[in-house]
Order: C-alpha cells, then structure tokens, then sequence
C-alpha cells in the first residue's frame, strides 16, 4: 500500500511539473517576436498543459481517467497498438461530473479545442490579435486551479508578465480589429458560431475572454509609478470616466432580435404560414429560454433572440417546409 501511494504521488507531481512547463512554453512562444507560428503553438501547448493539470486532480482524488469498457465486475482498459493506456483527453476530462473547473472557463478551454480541431488540418494566418483575449484568459485561468487544486508550489504567478511591443495600436488597426476580414472564413465562421451559443454573461467574463483597454498615460511627478498597464476597478470613478470617454475598442454586440423579427424573416424566406403562435410553439417546446441554452436574453422586460435561435427557427421551418410554405 505504501508504495502504491508513493506511485501515485510521483505520477501526480510528474504530470504537474509537464503540465507547467507546457504552458510556460506556450506564453514563450507566444511572446516570441522570432516566431510566426504563435497561435497554433499556444492552443496546442497550452491543451496538454491543462489536460495533464486534471489528469493530475483526477489521480490524486483516485477519480479513473483512463477509457475502458465494463464487463460484470472487471474493466477491460482500451490500449494503443503499442500496449499504451488510452487517456481521457481534455474535452473528456472537463465533461466529467467530478472536474473542478467552473463552467465559464470550460468555455473557454472548449473555445480553444474548437479552433485546435479548426487548425491541425491546414495552415492559417493572422489570428493572433483576434484571439489574445482569450489566450490571456486561458493563462490566468491556469494559474488560478494550478494554486487552487494544488498549492503555490505549482503555480505560474513568477512566470507570467506581460509582453513588450516596438509599435502602438493605431485606429487602422482598432478597425481591423473590431471585423474579422483578414481571418480564414472557417475560423471567422467557427468564432461566430461559439459566441452565439453562449450567454451575454459568459461572454463578458474575464475567464473566458480577458480583455485589457491600453491607454497612453504621462507621468508629470517624480516618484509616480510608470506601469505600462494599471488596473483600476471596473466600478470606479476612473474606470467610469474611460468607459465614457477614452473607450478605444468596443466588443461587437451579438445581434438581437424582438420575436416579430424572426417572423417577418421566415415569412421574408417563403415560410409565409410560419406566424407569431407557431414560434412561440416551437421556443416553448424546446425551452429556448432557459438560462444556458445561449438562444437569447432578457433586457429589461423584453426577450431578444441570437442568431443561433434564429438558425435553430430557419432548420425547424425547412424541415417542415410542406407545413409552413404556401401550396403550389
């Protein structure tokens, strides 16, 4: 017994020590200016650096996180063609009712292994401004269950700064960061797709996409400190002050629309006998506005539907085309 839980330990802290080198190696090639391949790299990278992390959680909490299948009372363990144990890989792991991770960042840890599937097949460029938010979630994320799960000891927090840059962001830039014409059109296309399935909530946490507002700043007194970033409380009068006046970069709003809309659409489409009490039918019978399905949310006293319910409303009426098109 002794030295079974001495195995165990040393698997434990072994993983742990991969799992933070992985993604240290992540953030350094990301902050590297010699390299192109930045993005791919940390998505990949920073996937391994997580999944050890719970592989880690799971063997310390004797949780079995290996794939096998149950014959009466014995398990027959799925191996490789080598004779190698088959692991759960991180999607797995997060799925698991026994993980640790909340749920907005499983968001975006599901973001990333969505892009990885996007990018292992073929090339892409230019993704790395669009995505940095999301990465630098990802990272403080990472440090926050590192300490949480298991102590300082493995955490990032020494480790972790913030990269320098020779040029400043200028408004062509801001511009071409608010659209997403430079993206290939099955990343811009997935991007789209994640974010409209996910609550306004989630969206604007800072676990899922942590996102930093640059401002030039002076220094006219000696004994000031020079920080290129300063963080300031979101409710304060200075913060308060920037969101009214100094606001560089807006996050896009995702598309809202009243339930008379999402008729007047399908009508537009030839669905003219899809109408206001087949809509409401068609919410009500799949629960649409329930919290977490990200069909929609309440502003006020009004319900606005996301373009992910209104694709969901275009699928049901092609469906039954023959029900809700006019007979020729």
């Amino acid at each position: 017994m002794g030295n079974r839980k001495r195995r165990i330990g040393s698997v434990k802290t072994e993983l742990l020590v991969k799992s933070k080198e992985a993604m240290l190696a992540a953030v350094q090639i990301f902050n590297n200016p010699n390299i192109q391949f930045k993005s791919e790299s940390f998505i990949v990278l920073s996937n391994i650096a997580w999944t050890y992390l719970l592989h880690a959680y799971f063997r310390s909490k004797k949780i079995e996180y290996r794939y096998f299948t149950q014959s009466g009372k014995r398990r027959k363990f799925d191996k490789t063609k080598r004779g190698a144990y088959k692991y759960w890989e991180l999607e797995r792991c997060l799925n698991d009712d026994k993980c640790p991770i909340d749920k907005v960042t499983k968001s975006n840890l599901k973001f990333l292994i969505g892009l990885r599937h996007e990018i292992e097949h073929q090339m892409t460029t230019k993704i790395d401004d669009y995505l940095s938010a999301r990465f630098q979630a990802c990272c403080l994320n990472y440090n926050y269950y590192a300490k949480k799960l298991f102590g300082s000891q493995f955490d990032t927090d020494n480790h972790l700064s913030f990269s320098l840059q020779f040029s400043s962001i200028q408004e062509e830039q801001i511009t071409q960061l608010r659209e997403f014409n430079e993206l290939p059109k099955n990343i811009a296309s997935y991007i789209n797709d994640f974010d409209s399935h996910i609550s306004d909530e989630d969206f604007n946490d800072m676990r899922y996409s942590y996102r930093v507002l640059y401002v030039p700043k002076s220094v006219n007194r000696k004994g000031q400190a020079d920080k290129v970033i300063e963080f300031i409380p979101a409710s304060s009068p200075e913060a308060k002050k920037l969101n009214a006046e100094y606001v560089l970069i807006k996050e896009k709003e995702k598309p809202k629309y009243l339930p008379s809309q999402i008729v007047k659409i399908m009508k537009d489409e030839g669905f003219s006998k899809f109408g206001m009490y087949q809509h409401t039918q068609h919410w009500k019978s799949l629960d649409a506005k329930k919290k977490g399905k990200g069909f929609g949310v309440q502003v006020a006293k009004t319900w606005y539907w996301y373009d992910s319910w209104l694709k969901e409303v275009r699928k049901h009426c092609r469906k039954n085309a023959a029900k809700y098109k006019e007979s020729t």
